[in-house]
């Protein structure tokens, strides 16, 4: 009887005594664990007699329940006193400002959503996208095309040429999205509606130029098309692209090998303020070349050139960028600063739709 009054005291007051929750562990397996002292007694019981294990057997219980009620208690408050803890010690000060969200920090760079612009517009008028590799051949990028031998854009200091193959062919980085339309009137039949977007290369740096540079080009190929739907194909672009009611568009003749009769496209505008407006003013602006796909570069890609006859034009992405945005120098556009693209991109869920507006 005292054994059993000493370890209920002892028991209780390791319980009581227990400062965390593996310490009151240890203190339930000592007691009421496989080996326990209490577990122990209560194993006892069986090589009593009948009369002994009644009495003893209640008694030990008894225990056992006093022990699994306290432990019960000991738990709860080294919980209680934990959250307590928790609380003081992790406090937030509501008020300081909430962190920004990716969809406020985050930032769409301008040449992608100006690609996305110019992808929207001409899906509306009924254009499909191609897409070409940009390590080409001589004869997409310029044979096929109408470039002569002679031609200066086939010069070194031009063009970006690669160490010539085990075959001895020399292979280059495309200095424009042409070899795009060469590829498509060799797989697809007319009638043919595709822009080509993507990135060219040449030689050249400065202000407004760069080695690597992004440019979308069209290519109409049909029995019908004509200058006509050039122009209001072109004009109804740069109406939308530029978001003005009215443009007035000026074609002047030019030269391109691969197109005949070739023009340059200027569109009125007006510079107040070191700023740039579409749609009104007296002044002109350059800002794509176009024209009439040549006969030859028909006949080299398989169709008929007196049965078929279609229009082309080349855009810099990056150029009409610039000019819708106001963004004065092209290289900034490569040099990843993010300074620059939180003042210039776009937040990531301003997709540009004909609907909502483009730069919406």
């Amino acid at each position: 009887m005292s054994d059993l009054r000493r370890l209920e005291q002892e028991t209780l007051a390791a319980i009581e005594a227990a400062a965390d929750e593996p310490a009151l562990e240890a203190v339930r397996v000592a007691a009421l664990g496989k080996k326990g002292t209490v577990s122990a007694l209560l194993a006892g019981l069986g090589k009593m007699s009948p009369e002994e294990r009644r009495s003893q057997g209640a008694r030990v219980n008894a225990l056992k329940d006093k022990v699994t009620a306290a432990l019960a208690k000991r738990r709860a408050a080294l919980k209680a006193a934990a959250l307590e803890h928790r609380l003081a010690t992790e406090t937030i000060d509501v008020t300081l400002p909430a962190r920004p969200s990716p969809l406020d920090s985050g930032r769409i760079h301008p040449l992608s959503q100006v690609n996305d612009e110019i992808a929207a517009i001409f899906a509306d008028l009924g254009f499909s996208i191609a897409e070409g590799p940009d390590i080409e051949t001589d004869d997409y990028n310029f044979a096929k095309l109408n470039f002569p031998p002679e031609h200066p854009a086939r010069d070194m200091q031009d063009t970006f040429f690669l160490t010539p193959d085990a075959s001895g062919e020399r292979k280059l980085m495309r200095t424009h999205t042409s070899p795009v339309q060469v590829r498509t009137m060799l797989r697809q039949k007319p009638p043919i509606r595709v822009i080509c977007p993507g990135r060219a290369y040449r030689c050249d740096s400065d202000q407004t130029h760069t080695p690597m540079f992004h440019q979308v080009e069209g290519l109409v190929v049909d029995k019908q098309a004509n200058l006509g739907h050039l122009k209001w194909t072109l004009s109804e672009f740069c109406k939308a692209f530029f978001e003005v009611s009215d443009v007035a568009m000026r074609f002047r003749p030019s030269y391109f090998p691969f197109t005949e009769p070739s023009m340059e496209v200027d569109i009125q505008c007006s510079r107040r303020s070191g700023e740039i407006r579409f749609g009104e003013g007296e002044d002109w602006l350059e800002i794509l070349g176009c024209g009439m796909v040549h006969p030859n570069v028909l006949a080299n890609c398989g169709l008929d050139p007196d049965v078929y006859q279609g229009f082309a034009w080349g855009i810099g992405i990056d150029r009409i960028a610039m000019l819708k945005y106001g963004m004065p120098d092209l290289r900034a556009f490569f040099e990843a600063d993010v300074r620059w693209l939180k003042h210039y991109g776009f937040r990531p869920l301003d997709f540009p739709t004909l609907l909502a507006g483009l730069s919406s």
